[in-house]
């Protein structure tokens, strides 16, 4: 075990629940460290339901090809925490985090706060003492009352699409849910807006109105038409043919255009480059979305010089299943078999109903390691639920050694949870 996985398992300690939104533990915390979130580098602020890590890959890209020093804080890690603290464009070092953390145990005390809230405090001092030319932030959970709120004067927020997700610490409805993605919205600060249902953007433009923030909205402001190699960008001065970006599905063309509008609002405080913004859309990373794996302990099951492929997506909701059966209608001349695990906190039957026609065969497993993890015949169940002819199996490698000695030659899909991907990511070193 690592130092660092040591600290932190004391810092999980801190603060009864898991997730327990509010502002008023990380201000005092922020606090007794000088505020290191009011001396931090320009700030991209992001929320959403989907695609807020795939946007700010995209914006990461852009920028790098810029030769500009970005630091970034995503949230979940899929294998170990230091990805989600990036600094100036590297993993925050095993002996930097192990002593950032230990400060923050210090300095706090037994005081109660959250995981997600000391690690987020620790985060803004590390990127306070970093020079860089931006920070990119994703929001953890909601927006309102995330601990990553608490920057006052971003140079630029983004809402991604919103569904329903969350609803036991968001809202009910998709409108309660928008209200608090919307919450990361600042007088005088602009906010570029992904595609949104009509009941999703009333409820952003209200609060834009009410605290005179300008928005830029797909569909109003800006928008896109998808060609076969490309996609036209049409936004507020001109039309821009950008080469399609390199992460798989229409939903990342989607969230690489949300990127460029991003840049449009960008371009003089960071003067940025049409040629440049191309090479950094070509270019971006993001390790768990529709990863085709290689190399590890699953791979390495394949028979050698055969016609499987393995791939890997780490989205778990509703709007991930319908963007991950668009994938799948392309992939129709060879068999999908599905391997999927899920946590008891996702409505996997919703996830799963719009790949139920699309898949051949499908193996349902436990996440390991994760207490929240449905069960393997629970998950089967719902996979029933949704249209399958489910199976139990006991994991991932028995549910690979099965699908290539039962089943015809095709493409073998993990899917259904970030914790599942990470698992099967920590297998490949």
């Amino acid at each position: 075990m690592r130092r660092s996985d040591v600290v932190l398992e004391r810092l999980s300690l801190l603060h009864p629940k898991i997730i327990d939104l509010s502002l008023g533990r990380v201000e005092r915390l922020l606090s007794l460290f000088n505020h290191p979130e009011e001396k931090l580098p320009p700030v991209i602020h992001v929320a959403g339901t989907n695609g807020k890590g795939s946007f700010l890959a995209y914006v990461r890209a852009i920028l790098e090809a810029h030769d500009k020093k970005v630091h970034l804080y995503t949230s979940p890690h899929l294998v170990k925490f230091h990805e989600r603290i990036r600094l100036a464009g590297e993993l925050i070092s095993e002996n930097d985090l192990v002593s950032l953390l230990e400060e923050c145990e210090r300095v706090n005390g037994p005081e109660s706060i959250t995981f997600f809230e000391v690690t987020t405090v620790a985060a803004f001092i590390a990127y306070s003492r970093t020079p860089a030319d931006a920070l990119l932030l994703e929001t953890g959970l909601g927006g309102r009352l995330d601990a990553t709120n608490m920057v006052a004067q971003p140079a630029l927020t983004a809402i991604t699409p919103i569904s329903i997700d969350h609803t036991q610490f968001l809202g009910d409805t998709i409108e309660e849910i928008a209200g608090e993605k919307a919450g990361i919205l600042k007088p005088g600060v602009a906010c570029v807006v992904g595609k949104q249902l009509p009941e999703v953007l009333d409820v952003i433009e209200a609060r834009a109105k009410e605290i005179g923030s300008e928005l830029y909205i797909e569909g109003r402001d800006w928008s896109i038409m998808i060609e076969e190699n490309s996609f036209l960008f049409t936004g507020r001065n001109a039309s821009t043919r950008y080469p399609r970006p390199n992460l798989l599905g229409a939903h990342q063309v989607e969230n690489a255009a949300l990127a460029v509008a991003a840049t449009d609002l960008l371009t003089n405080q960071f003067s940025l480059e049409e040629d440049k913004v191309k090479l950094g859309l070509t270019h971006a990373s993001w390790p768990g979305r529709m990863q085709q794996l290689h190399s590890g302990l699953l791979p390495d099951l394949l028979p050698n010089n055969n016609p499987w492929e393995l791939w890997l997506d780490g989205g778990h909701n509703e709007s991930a299943g319908l963007a991950l059966a668009k994938i799948l209608e392309t992939w129709q001349e060879k068999p999908v078999h599905i391997i999927y695990g899920m946590l008891n906190t996702k409505a996997a039957s919703e996830y799963l109903r719009p790949l139920a026609s699309l898949g051949t065969s499908l193996r349902a497993i436990e996440i390991p390691y994760e207490p929240a993890s449905l069960s393997a015949e629970d998950a089967a169940g719902h996979a029933n639920e949704a249209g399958f002819d489910a199976k139990a199996c006991p994991s991932a490698e028995q549910a690979v050694a099965e699908i290539i000695t039962q089943e015809k030659p095709g493409r073998i899909l993990i899917c259904g949870s970030l914790y599942l991907a990470g698992h099967i990511l920590s297998q490949s070193f």
